[in-house]
Parts: C-alpha cells; structure tokens; sequence
C-alpha cells in the first residue's frame, strides 16, 4: 500500500468531510457563497421553477462553492512554497484564481437572474392582465 493511500472508503468519505469543515471554518468567502446559495434557492422554491432550472440554479450555485475550494487550494499551496514570501508570480497566480471565482459567481447571477425574472414576469402578467 502506498504512504498516502487511504485504506477506506469511509475513510476517504471523512477525510473529504473534514476538508469541507475546514473551508467553512477557515474561508469566509466560501461561507458567504453559502449563505448566498442558500437563499437563491429558497427563493427558487419560492417561485416554484421547474426541476430543469432547480436543477441549473444548483448547478451554478455548486460551480461557485468548487471554484471557491479550489481557489483556497491554489492560494495555501502557493503560500506554502513561497513560505510568506512576496512573488510577482504567486500573486499572478493567485490573481488568476480568484478571477475564476468571480467569473463563475458573475454566470451563476445570470444564470439566477434569467431564471427569477422569467418568474417574476409570470407573476407580473397573471395578476395584472385584463
């Protein structure tokens, strides 16, 4: 068996938990895209969208939270090698990644936007025809 290798399933199941436990201790960005996921959709439920835009919204929503991760990754990894050295390279890079993470936030707000405002249209139309 290799150093590294887990020996479980469960065991990797935790491993994986424990990650995320982190990130949500440890990233405040990771927690307010949370919260902001949360609540688009609540809103989402609310409106009642169809399972094919729930399914988007989730989607969308869940790309941010990964980009999010992966962004912390990147910058714990660079700031492990650097060692809290500063490098015109490592804040490219890191630059580069938290432009990843807001180009997905931005899809995932059109994304949510095209969906509630068709809704909200809806809405619109039904209670104020004549």
């Amino acid at each position: 068996m290799k150093k590294f290798q887990s020996r479980s399933f469960m065991r990797s199941a935790l491993y994986a938990l424990n990650g995320l436990r982190l990130a949500f201790k440890s990233e405040r960005n990771f927690r307010k895209h949370i919260v902001i996921a949360f609540f688009i959709l609540s809103i989402a439920l609310f409106l009642r969208v169809s399972v094919v835009e729930f399914c988007l919204l989730i989607f969308a929503n869940a790309q941010v939270l990964i980009c999010e991760l992966f962004n912390s990754v990147f910058e714990y990894i660079v700031d492990a090698y650097y060692k809290g050295r500063w490098a015109k390279l490592a804040k490219l890079a890191k630059d580069i990644a938290a432009g990843a993470v807001l180009f997905s936030a931005v899809i995932s707000v059109l994304i949510a936007s095209l969906i509630f405002a068709q809704r909200f249209y809806e809405m619109y139309c039904n209670n104020f025809s004549f």
